[in-house]
């Protein structure tokens, strides 16, 4: 990959003033940077653009309460559980391969969802969308920090992606109300299955292959147990999310990705070739930059929940005026980052990320001055900044994790973080949003959710920070 940078054949006088350049782009990464990024926000507004449209798809097709809940469980379930899998099949096999593969996968199941003739066609098109999802994501990423080295152009790149991935669900979110209100929710799949047409066009000329140089035997069974567990897991949440912690199938599958989760550490510490090195897990930067990354996606996705619920059912606003308030915070999410790589140029990752978490809980901490007959005003601004921590979190753990990883392993770093990332966002909304619906009322619920979210991230912003002290 041709990444300018000043010429270090220059005279001694100059070296130091030549040094201080920051090294530039070429238009071939820039190139590279753009289908990466394209290939994340796509993936990022799937998260999202359909919400808006559930109840419209269910009259139209058929589908029950239960059924629109599995629109969303049927996309969560694979992209949340094959990620690590995923993430090193790429390093053995082939990175751009299977990046290639997963847009495939996607835009073909997004056609697939688009032109659902019944509730079955559908939810396949929804699991296959998940499972190309979970290709794109760990494979786009590792591409990302393998083409890019350590040091500010790899800081710039993931910084644009953070804000591209954080700007992918606010778009989603106001773009699936007006696609829904003026071509109908077929529309929304359609959109992404012209997207990732349109990145599959580009890439195979821009993107270069990369693999490890060894080609070491899968650890089968820490797939099958890592996989199996996660999907358990997943399962159980977001089904608690709709029917409590209850049900049989919930108590079960819990258990069972419990357990699961269990056997893939023991047969890990085991394993010749292990899917997930466990010195790696070990490592300060990986342990204490994933449970940052856990904290802020989860808490963030809850907040934004709880929130859509208190300004359309307590304030009574429109869901374009909804729409509007998330506008301001995706906006400032793009000013965040901008700045946020410049942020950590100074202070480092690490910092970046503690301060991140605690000023995000800060802000969150903020929105329990809300009212029951105003509260638009507050409810702006405090998610807005809550927002542009969040994006400084997001870079912040990425470099944190993946820095000082070798080549050979960024595939399996990559595929921790976005694990994480995933996890994060499906866990959240079962753990806390119940909350919002079990109080006395639903704005009793809003504020213990906030306060309760606020808690958490000032605890993990004091975790990270002793953590990382000595990482």
């Amino acid at each position: 990959m041709a990444i300018e940078s000043p010429s270090t054949s220059a005279s001694p006088a100059a070296s130091s003033s030549v040094a201080s350049v920051p090294p530039r782009l070429s238009g071939r990464a820039r190139l590279v940077l753009f289908v990466l990024c394209a290939a994340q926000f796509m993936v990022a507004l799937d998260f999202s653009v359909l919400n808006v449209a559930l109840p419209v798809l269910g009259k139209d097709l058929g589908l029950s309460t239960t059924g629109l809940q599995w629109a969303i469980t049927a996309f969560a379930l694979p992209s949340g559980g094959f990620l690590l899998l995923f993430g090193r099949i790429a390093d053995l096999y082939g990175r751009r391969r299977l990046f290639l593969t997963g847009l495939t996968v996607f835009g073909a199941s997004s056609l697939l969802a688009t032109l659902a003739w019944d509730p079955a066609s559908f939810l396949a098109g929804r699991a296959l969308q998940g499972l190309g999802a979970a290709v794109i994501v760990p494979t786009g990423m590792s591409l990302l920090t393998t083409t890019f080295p350590e040091g500010p152009l790899r800081d710039r790149a993931l910084g644009i992606s953070g804000t591209l991935l954080s700007l992918g669900f606010t778009v989603g979110m106001v773009a699936g109300g007006v696609l829904t209100d003026t071509l109908g929710w077929r529309s929304t799949m359609g959109l992404l299955a012209l997207a990732s047409l349109v990145v599959l066009a580009v890439a195979p000329k821009v993107v270069e292959e990369s693999r490890t140089a060894d080609r070491p035997r899968l650890d089968v069974p820490g797939a099958v147990s890592v996989t199996g567990g996660l999907l358990a897991l997943i399962y159980a949440l977001t089904t608690a999310a709709e029917r409590g912690f209850g049900g049989a199938d919930v108590l079960v599958t819990l258990v069972l990705g419990v357990a699961l989760l269990a056997a893939f550490v023991v047969v890990e510490s085991r394993s010749a070739a292990p899917l997930v090195s466990l010195p790696m897990l070990r490592r300060r930067t990986v342990a204490f930059g994933n449970l940052g990354g856990l904290m802020t996606f989860s808490m963030m996705s809850t907040v934004v929940f709880v929130l859509t619920l208190y300004l359309q059912e307590v304030l009574d606003l429109s869901p374009f005026a909804t729409g509007l308030v998330f506008g301001a915070q995706g906006a400032l999410s793009v000013v965040a980052g901008m700045y946020a790589p410049k942020v950590i140029g100074r202070i480092g990752a690490r910092r970046t990320l503690a301060l991140s978490l605690l000023g995000q809980g800060l802000f969150i901490g903020a929105l329990l001055g809300l009212g029951t007959e105003s509260g638009v005003w507050l409810a702006t601004a405090a998610v807005s900044l809550a927002s542009m921590c969040h994006l400084g979190a997001i870079i912040a753990y990425g470099l944190t994790v993946t820095s000082g990883i070798p080549n050979e392993q960024q595939g399996l770093a990559t595929g921790l973080v976005t694990t994480t990332q995933q996890v994060g966002l499906t866990v959240g909304i079962p753990l806390l949003g119940v909350l919002a619906t079990t109080q006395d009322t639903l704005f009793d619920g809003v504020r213990t959710v906030v306060a309760v979210a606020a808690v958490i991230l000032l605890a993990a912003g004091a975790a990270v920070a002793t953590g990382l002290r000595r990482g």
